[in-house]
C-alpha cells in the first residue's frame, strides 16, 4: 500500500532514541523528508544518520529543547527555510520523573507541564499556520497509556497528559476543516530506555532485582504476554501521518498489546 507521504515533510520531536527514533525511521521509509530533534547532540546526530543511511532520506538534525520556546521557534524556522514547511509533526517529548505524590515540589510540576503540556501547544502553534495554507497536515502526539490508565508511580504523567487528549479533541474540530487531521498515539509498554528506566525504579523500591519484576509485574497483565517494540509502535504513528488515514481525527489510538482496559 502507497501511504501517499512520499515528498511530505515530517518533523520528529525527541527523535533520538526510542519512539520518537522509530517512527522518523518509518516516516523516512515512505518516502518523507524527516527533520529530527532533541537535546543531545551526539545521539541526535548519530540517529539522523543511522535514518539517512538506512532509507536514503533527507534528513535534518536540529539539537533543541523542547520545553524552551525558542529552540522550538528556530527548529520550526529551520524547517520551513530548507523545505517550506511541517506537513507532518510527531510531538514527543521523554515523560516527567516518577514518584509519588507527596514528593513532588510546585518546582517539578512547573516543569513536567512545561515539558510534557507547553511544549506539545508550541510546536503545533508554529506549525499550523503552513499546514492551513496548504490546506493539508497531520499533528500527532506521542503520549502515554496514563492518558487512558493511571501508570504506578508517575504522577506528574498521570496529572499532566490527559489534559492533551482534551486538548486535541478540541483542535481535531477546529481544523478538520482545513485538511489537518489531529490524533494521539499511547503507547503501552515498550521497550525504551524510559521504560527500562521506570521498571528499574519500581522494582529497588519493592526489592526485587529488574529481570524478576518484568518477569512478574511488567508482562502479567498484557493480554500478550510480552513488552512491545519501538518499531511496531511507529507503525501506527506511520500509518495516522500517512493520506490513507485521512477520515481518522480526534481519536486516542493506543498500541499496547491489549493492556490498557478502558473501553473509551
Amino acid at each position: 500500500m502507497d501511504l501517499g507521504l512520499k515528498g511530505k515533510t515530517a518533523l520528529v520531536v525527541a527523535a533520538s532514541k526510542g519512539m520518537g527514533k522509530a517512527s522518523a525511521m518509518g516516516l523516512a521509509q515512505e518516502g518523507a523528508r524527516v527533520a529530527m530533534c532533541a537535546r543531545g547532540e551526539a545521539d541526535l546526530k548519530a540517529a539522523a544518520e543511522e535514518v539517512r543511511q538506512k532509507t536514503g532520506a533527507e534528513v535534518l538534525a536540529v539539537p533543541a529543547d523542547a520545553s524552551k520556546l525558542e529552540d522550538i521557534t528556530r527548529v520550526v524556522g529551520e524547517v520551513k527555510g530548507k523545505w517550506g514547511g511541517v506537513d507532518v509533526l510527531v510531538a514527543n517529548v521523554g515523560g516527567p520523573p516518577p514518584g509519588p505524590f507527596d514528593q513532588m515540589t510546585d518546582e517539578q510540576w512547573k516543569a513536567a507541564f512545561e515539558q510534557v503540556h507547553l511544549s506539545t501547544v508550541r510546536f503545533i502553534r508554529a506549525v499550523l499556520p503552513d499546514m492551513k495554507r496548504k490546506k493539508w497536515g497531520r499533528i500527532l502526539a506521542i503520549q502515554s497509556s496514563s492518558v487512558k490508565q493511571p501508570v504506578e508511580g508517575l504522577v506528574l504523567s498521570n496529572g499532566i497528559r490527559p489534559a492533551i487528549a482534551g486538548m486535541f479533541k478540541t483542535l481535531a474540530g477546529e481544523v478538520a476543516k482545513d485538511g489537518v487531521t489531529v490524533n494521539l498515539v499511547l503507547p503501552g509498554r515498550i521497550m525504551t530506555d524510559r521504560f527500562m528506566g521506570h521498571q528499574k525504579d519500581l522494582a529497588e523500591r519493592a526489592g526485587k532485582t529488574l529481570e524478576a519484576w518484568i518477569a512478574e509485574r511488567s508482562t502479567a497483565d498484557i493480554p500478550m504476554g510480552r513488552i512491545g517494540t519501538p518499531e511496531e509502535f511507529a507503525s501506527m504513528v506511520v500509518f495516522l501521518a500517512s493520506e490513507r488515514a485521512s477520515y481518522i481525527t480526534g481519536t486516542v489510538a493506543q498500541v499496547d498489546g491489549g493492556l490498557i482496559k478502558s473501553n473509551v
